[in-house]
């Protein structure tokens, strides 16, 4: 089990991402990105470019779009790793058409055997309205099964909205 599994959710543009980056910024360990998302158009490019000048120097980027180990088996403890985001991971799992499943098993099995500090980001997607087409209903209980499962396994859970943190869950 990771010395520490902190878990950020939030809706688009909430924040969530800024906070995390906070989170890691004030522990004093070495950090790592695991930056999950592909681009392939210049709207990912620019939201991309973006989250780089906000996190700033001092990071190791890993970009990793599916495969947890390759990215938390190497990781030691004294180094905190950032997931960003969770939800752009479950995305790429879902348009590949994987067995959502076994991968959502081989994320939680490389965060419980990750000997760093863990803050995961992931999007609240089950707050608006039933979507109307079955590969949207389809992402939306995923994503809710997955955000149960790394909620559970977090020592703390905080919800951002508007910047705003609520904590959760935490692990006195």
């Amino acid at each position: 089990m990771p010395a520490n599994v902190t878990f950020i959710l939030g809706g688009a543009a909430s924040g969530k991402s800024a906070f995390a980056e906070n989170i890691c910024l004030n522990t004093g360990k070495d950090r790592v990105y695991w930056a999950t998302a592909q681009v392939f158009d210049s709207e990912m490019r620019e939201k991309v470019s973006r989250h780089l000048r906000q996190r700033g120097v001092g990071w190791a980027t890993v970009e990793e779009p599916e495969t947890a180990s390759r990215v938390l088996a190497p990781l030691e403890k004294g180094q905190i790793c950032l997931m960003d985001c969770a939800t752009m991971w479950l995305t790429n799992h879902l348009l590949a058409e994987h067995d959502l499943e076994r991968a959502q098993g081989e994320l939680l099995a490389a965060v419980d055997r990750c000997k760093a500090d863990l803050v995961i980001v992931s999007n609240e997607t089950g707050l608006g309205i039933v979507p109307e087409n079955a590969l949207a209903r389809r992402f939306r209980e995923a994503q809710g099964r997955l955000n149960i499962a790394l909620a559970a396994r977090a020592d703390t859970v905080v919800q951002v909205t508007a910047g705003l943190p609520l904590v959760l869950k935490c692990a006195l």
